[in-house]
C-alpha cells in the first residue's frame, strides 16, 4: 500500500528538497508539478538508482525548476 504527500516548495528549493525526502527513504516515484497544475518532472526511485542517477536527475531537475517560482513536490512513499 504507497501513500502520497505534497509539498509546496519554491522553485529554487526543489532539489534540496527532494534530496531531503530520499534520504528519509520509502520513496518509490517523485512528481513535480507547476503551479497551473502541469506536470514538468516525474521519475520512479528504486535502491539502485538512487546513487547511480541521482546526481544528473537533481541537475536536471534544477535546471527545469529554475524557470518556475512555485511547485509542488508529490511523493509516493511504499
Amino acid at each position: 500500500m504507497s501513500k502520497t504527500e505534497k509539498f509546496e516548495v519554491r522553485g529554487e528549493d526543489v532539489a534540496k528538497k527532494i534530496k531531503e525526502l530520499i534520504k528519509e527513504g520509502n520513496v518509490r516515484k517523485i512528481t513535480i508539478t507547476s503551479k497551473e497544475g502541469k506536470t514538468i518532472a516525474e521519475f520512479p526511485l528504486t535502491v539502485g538508482v538512487v546513487g547511480v542517477v541521482l546526481v544528473p536527475v537533481l541537475a536536471a531537475i534544477g535546471a527545469i525548476t529554475a524557470l518556475v517560482t512555485e511547485c509542488t513536490i508529490s511523493v509516493e512513499r511504499k
